[in-house]
């Protein structure tokens, strides 16, 4: 990570260049580079551990779940950054079944998954990509939402 540290910093300047205070864009850093690091699990407070000094639970929690910026600007952002970079031939909508054992998450419900091949209990993700022959990226994506 250290090597790479300068570039993500520039990289989440741009990202979340309309947020309006300097602790958003420092929790946003902090939270994109909690994303990249190995590990597992990237719920906060994992995240917030292999941060180390730089991983405060409660103000990464605060960030993702308080804090008031817009996500669709930042996903915007990011789109058109990737659209550039990659100069995609393609769009692609997919989805993917996140199996639950329970019914305590967000969207959980019977429905078929490709993920299991059958119906099941799961969250279904949908996303759209930009994409060409030597890449793709996600640009867009969110739970679907179950009747």
């Amino acid at each position: 990570m250290a090597e790479v540290r300068e570039d993500l910093e520039m990289f989440t300047a741009e990202m979340f260049e309309a947020l309006t205070r300097a602790d958003q864009h420092r929790w946003g850093q902090a939270y994109v580079r909690g994303l990249l690091l190995d590990g597992r699990r990237k719920s906060v407070e994992p995240m917030a551990a292999r941060l180390g000094e730089d991983g405060n639970r409660q103000a990464l929690a605060h960030f993702v779940t308080s804090s008031p910026w817009d996500p669709a600007h930042v996903r915007a952002r990011l789109a058109w950054r990737m659209h550039e970079a990659i100069k995609p031939s393609a769009l692609i909508v997919d989805d993917t079944g996140f199996l639950k054992d329970g019914d305590a998450s967000a969207c959980v419900s019977r429905q078929y998954t490709g993920t299991a091949g059958k119906v099941t209990n799961c969250q279904v993700g949908v996303s759209v990509h930009l994409a060409r022959d030597h890449a793709s990226t996600p640009v867009n994506w969110r739970l679907f939402l179950p009747m």
